[in-house]
């Protein structure tokens, strides 16, 4: 049995050679060819394998067959550990008495399960190999280029895999970290087994629930006044895992969706994942200038989301809106046109096209990797919850400062709020599970309204703006709608200042 310690990344296939180059250039690096690599995926019909979480292969290369199982493991900060087994056989099908009885669960019918095995899809690519010394560490990095697929479906397959073969894990990063300062790439998430039970419609689609509060592992028996380095150092790993891992699976999410609003929708939240990473690294101190500025760089990637999130609305969910409108047809047309000229479809390829994109995802894995290893001390003059309430606070505070209860807001006012407004909700999901339930629940529900209407107002502004292109006078009937969504808001302004703070 080995226990495979590996770092996926995926690229674009316009970067094949300059990868390649980058590999062969690196210091302590051997060639080790390149071969022809055919992989058969085996399972039964109802999936019992993938439902014990494993995963069994038959790779074909140069004239020799390998039988293969993948059981559980874990995934920390983009770093797979998963135990394999692998066995030298003569059939082109799997025989699962050759592996060891100790691997499947208690009353595993073997029997039953080696008679209803099936190929379930196919992964075929080359393999160019490098064995790479990095200090007292070998690192084997293997570039995937090929297909998987699966009832007549193909799915390109880009990959790049540093698979630790001894030594110390944290040499993945740091040759990662080498390649990715001059070629864009980005953490990688599934698994070829994953994506080719996707592609086969042999698992559902990829979904997510709304993020609402973070589990912090918090005993119940301990002061969080007081200082506690354990407990810090894993909200702030719970707060980086969960993030990341969720940024890797929205981008998935949104490669995969095909409806414009829903899509949008999935833009929002990854960026609300990239924006929870900011604060969290700030909050701990753990922010320098470069992350900053590759933070920056990303997160202007991502302006569009707001005009792209109202004209998805308006030719969507809010189309009643223009309903009795004379000038509908000419509205929704150009609407129609300013969506498009947003280029939302080639915005993800965009953002992996950036070096920086990959490079911010790798920093934030090695500052969990140094976290675990216990290379960075956090501090530990605060307890957790009065980190937490220190955070709350400061946040609190700047709301109060850019909507103070004097101020008679406009429109263009909470627009430019929205960013602050986000952001401090985003704290509060961070550590709003460490307060009692319905003081917190009350606080926070006015501002949730806020900023639902926030965004009606985005829509009534883009539908401005819209019609003074066209000529077409709205001016009072949206003057009217929007006075009366800033009275509603006003009114859950006041009621969200004047609640008393849960913290």
């Amino acid at each position: 049995m080995n226990a495979e310690i590996e770092l996926k990344l995926f690229f674009l296939p316009k970067f094949q050679e300059s990868l390649i180059n980058k590999l062969d250039s690196l210091d302590g690096a051997t060639p080790q060819g390149k071969r022809r690599l055919t992989n058969g995926y085996f399972d039964t019909p109802t999936l019992q394998l993938r439902q014990w979480d494993m995963g069994l292969r038959v790779r074909g290369f140069d004239g020799h067959k390998e039988q293969t199982i993948k059981t559980a493991g874990q995934v920390v900060g983009g770093i797979h550990s998963r135990p394999e087994y692998n066995v030298t056989i003569q059939a082109d099908s799997p025989d699962l008495s050759l592996f060891p009885t100790s691997i499947w669960p208690l009353n595993a019918d073997l029997t039953a399960v080696q008679a209803e095995l099936g190929c379930v899809f196919h992964t075929d690519f080359y393999r160019r190999a490098w064995h790479v010394t990095v200090g007292d560490s070998v690192v084997e990095v293997a570039l995937d280029i090929g297909e998987i697929s699966a009832n007549g479906q193909h799915e390109a397959l880009c990959e790049l895999e540093f698979e630790l073969l001894s030594g110390d894990a944290s040499a993945l990063l740091a040759l990662a970290t080498q390649v990715v300062s001059t070629i864009p790439v980005r953490l990688g998430k599934a698994s070829k087994a994953q994506r080719g039970y996707r592609l086969a419609g042999q698992s559902t689609p990829l979904t997510l629930s709304a993020l609402e509060f973070l589990p912090l592992p918090v005993p119940v028996d301990l002061n969080l006044h007081q200082p506690h380095q354990q407990d810090l150092t894993v909200t702030c790993q719970v707060l980086l895992e969960t993030a990341l891992e969720r940024w890797q699976l929205l981008e998935a999410m949104i490669a995969e969706e095909q409806d414009n609003e829903a899509k949008i929708a999935l833009w929002w939240r990854m960026r609300t994942c990239i924006r929870l990473l900011r604060m969290t690294l700030s909050q701990f101190g753990l922010a320098n200038a470069g992350l900053i500025q590759q933070f920056s760089l990303i997160e202007s990637q991502l302006e569009f989301i707001e005009d792209a999130q109202a004209l998805a609305a308006l030719l969507g969910s809010q189309k009643g809106l223009l309903s009795r409108l004379d000038s509908r047809q000419a509205l929704m047309q150009r609407l129609q046109q300013q969506f498009d000229a947003l280029g939302v479809a080639a915005r993800l390829t965009s953002l992996w096209q950036q070096v920086e994109y990959g490079q911010l995802q790798l920093a934030i894995v090695a500052i969990l990797l140094d976290i675990g290893a216990g290379k960075i001390a956090l501090a530990v003059e605060l307890g957790l919850l009065t980190h937490a309430d220190n955070a709350q606070e400061a946040s609190w505070q700047a709301i109060l400062a850019a909507m103070p209860a004097e101020k008679a807001m406009t429109a263009e006012d909470y627009l430019l709020c929205a960013v602050l407004l986000d952001e401090s909700i985003q704290v509060g999901q961070a550590y709003g599970l460490l307060y009692e339930t319905k003081s917190r629940d009350a606080f926070r529900a006015p501002w949730h309204d806020l900023v639902l209407g926030i965004r009606t107002l985005a829509c009534y502004q883009q539908l401005t703006l819209t019609a003074k292109s066209l000529g077409i006078d709205l001016a009072d009937w949206l003057e009217d709608k929007q006075q009366s969504l800033l009275f509603a808001m006003e009114a859950s302004r006041q009621n969200a200042i004047q609640q008393i703070t849960y913290w």
